[in-house]
């Protein structure tokens, strides 16, 4: 039986970006991974844009919210493997001491609700976010992880988040 691996997907307003990394890693490593996401100021909300395309997914969206990152650092909440952050804020600031001492990495992203313009245009740059977060999330799925060790496995983290998309 396979080891389940618990990962947290961090960003500043967990809105955008970590949603759609946490419904990829739920999706594609569905059975291998539990994917969780959470923000160090959460908006309150989730992206419309997001949500439509995690439904597009196949990603069940009635739980998703946004919500900070000190529910994933109290006691009684899941012990993470792996903290991934996917916005620069969110890596530039003082995490919480997260138990177990996950592997940590990060995976920079420009921000899709940031974009200006037309509901086409968001959707498009949206669209282009979430292949981004695709192919990343598709690099860390195919590591070995069962045969790395930790140092291995956080330099290559590293190296999957300084890959041109």
């Amino acid at each position: 039986m396979q080891r389940l691996y618990n990962i947290l997907v961090l960003c500043t307003g967990n809105s955008a970006r970590s949603i759609m990394a946490e419904a990829l890693f739920n999706t594609m490593g569905a059975g291998r991974f539990r994917a969780f996401s959470a923000g160090s100021h959460p908006t309150g909300r989730v992206n419309p844009f997001a949500i439509e395309l995690v439904q597009e997914l196949g990603y069940p969206v009635e739980n998703l919210r946004s919500k900070s990152w000190d529910e994933f650092a109290s006691p009684g909440a899941p012990q993470m493997d792996f903290v991934v952050t996917v916005c620069d804020n969110a890596a530039g600031e003082a995490c919480p001491l997260w138990p177990g001492q996950p592997v940590t990495a990060h995976w920079g992203f420009p921000d899709p609700a940031a974009v200006v313009g037309t509901v086409e245009q968001k959707r498009v740059v949206f669209a282009l976010t979430l292949r981004q977060i695709r192919t990343r999330v598709q690099l860390f799925l195919s590591l070995p992880l069962e045969t790395l060790d930790r140092m291995a496995i956080e330099t290559k983290m590293r190296a999957i988040g300084k890959q041109l998309l």
